[in-house]
């Protein structure tokens, strides 16, 4: 599968985003998605991830509340919906394709990654 994100941009803090992952190639339903921020030099820094099918939902403590991760199957797109962005939300955000259903907090268990996009929040 095939991964392109977009949506990233300049905000001011406090300010709204809205990412969107556009797959393409075999079947998107069958894989769960993740979203992760990337800083330089470091590993990729795990932000939300959603079911196959949608039903189940997980986020980092750091964005609980303040992000929403959502899909839609028949579109074969995954999004993201930062509110309340923090100066510390900048970085470099890439969507993920992961087979398995478990562990999704973890970059190791994904298979297919998409090109990021950048998030940048002035104060």
């Amino acid at each position: 599968v095939q991964l392109q994100a977009s949506g990233g941009g300049l905000v001011q803090a406090g300010g709204s985003l809205r990412l969107s992952c556009a797959a393409s190639g075999r079947a998107f339903s069958s894989y769960a998605m993740g979203w992760f921020l990337r800083a330089p030099g470091k590993e990729p820094e795990f932000v939300a991830a959603i079911s196959r099918s949608g039903d189940k939902t997980y986020y980092a403590d750091s964005v609980k509340g303040r992000f929403t991760i959502s899909r839609d199957n028949a579109k074969k797109e995954v999004y993201l919906k930062m509110n309340n962005l923090k100066p510390e939300d900048t970085a470099v955000y890439y969507c993920a394709a992961s087979n398995r259903d478990y562990g999704l907090d973890l970059f190791q268990l994904y298979h297919y990654w998409g090109r990021g996009t950048q998030v940048t929040v002035s104060s």
